[in-house]
């Protein structure tokens, strides 16, 4: 997403406006003008002195050439010509001068007609006419939001995971909004930050989106999926493992009912569950449940669950 702040580089009465907020506004388009009786006198006077610089260039100019006929007949000596040449190379010095001050005056002009830098929608205009501008003060923003850039973080282990996986390397990604339903447009990820956040750990990416009905919006939030592809992934819910220093755990249950505690190495996590990558086979049973509650050799009477319709009535 373009997003850009309009604000004026001279001080001024606000004269005109000629948009409205939520209006869409093409590049170049004139949004304001500024008071510019100042800079329309400035322009006349750097006009004036340009021209006067010029005749009295072009004066010397023909003294030069007048000089230089008396010189080839001897009648004044080279000495003359010098300093008329001298003096002629500082006149072309003060007409460069004058007419360096006439562009800029003619810019300073410019800059009471304030212009849309590229196709967009208007923001907040927050002052109306016959308010005092200062230099440098906002007169609105401008949002191009037919593309919309999406940020987000990714642990060092999420992002080594990634990155060393061309397999299953995807640049698509998904888009869940704020009110939790999905995106119906892909995105693609453009972009990988060169370093590390020495705060956080974490390596910023950047994706690009759609965003062709504007249901995305300037400052809007929302989580972004990665979408990487696992084949035979063994998953283990999150609720059924616990941490001791830093490493992952289950509780494996034997055929007599017994809890032994077991470390896994999780190849990637996504919503509710891990991808295990070692650690558990597919032929053993975990506890789904109450790992708080329990410790290793602890016999219990296990039931067998659907996995399936238990994770979808914990995210009711």
């Amino acid at each position: 997403m373009k997003y850009v702040e309009v604000r004026s580089k001279v001080k001024g009465y606000i004269e005109k406006i000629y948009i409205d907020e939520g209006q869409f506004v093409k590049e170049g388009q004139l949004l304001f003008t500024l008071n510019s009786l100042e800079f329309e006198k400035g322009v006349q006077k750097a006009d004036a002195a340009y021209k006067s610089a010029i005749a009295d260039f072009r004066a010397t100019e023909v003294e030069l050439v007048n000089v230089q006929k008396l010189v080839e007949k001897d009648i004044v000596s080279k000495a003359e010509l010098d300093v008329i040449k001298a003096k002629s190379d500082a006149l072309k010095a003060d007409m460069d001068e004058a007419l360096v001050n006439k562009e800029q005056a003619v810019l300073q002009l410019s800059f009471s007609h304030i212009r849309a830098p590229y196709n967009g929608i208007l923001n907040r205009i927050p002052n109306k006419v016959g308010s005092l501008i200062a230099e440098g003060e906002v007169l609105t923003s401008i949002s191009d939001s037919h593309e919309v850039f999406a940020y987000f973080n990714l642990s060092e282990i999420d992002y080594l995971n990634y990155i060393l996986s061309p397999e299953e390397r995807t640049k698509i990604v998904s888009l869940k909004l704020a009110n939790q339903a999905l995106y119906n447009h892909l995105g693609k990820i453009e972009m990988i930050e060169s370093e590390f956040d020495h705060g956080t750990g974490n390596i910023a990416f950047r994706a690009r989106f759609p965003n062709p009905d504007a249901t995305l919006k300037h400052g809007s939030h929302g989580k972004v999926i990665v979408n990487k592809a696992v084949k035979n992934a063994l998953l283990v819910p999150q609720k059924s493992t616990f941490e001791i220093q830093d490493k992952l755990y289950v509780f494996v249950v034997n055929h007599s009912g017994i809890l032994a505690q077991r470390n896994i190495i999780s190849k990637m996590r996504i919503p509710d569950f891990y991808v295990v990558e070692s650690g558990l086979t597919k032929e053993e049973k975990i506890l789904f449940e109450g790992v708080a509650n329990v410790k290793e050799g602890y016999k219990i009477d296990p039931v067998e669950i659907d996995l399936d319709k238990a994770m979808s009535i914990e995210s009711e």
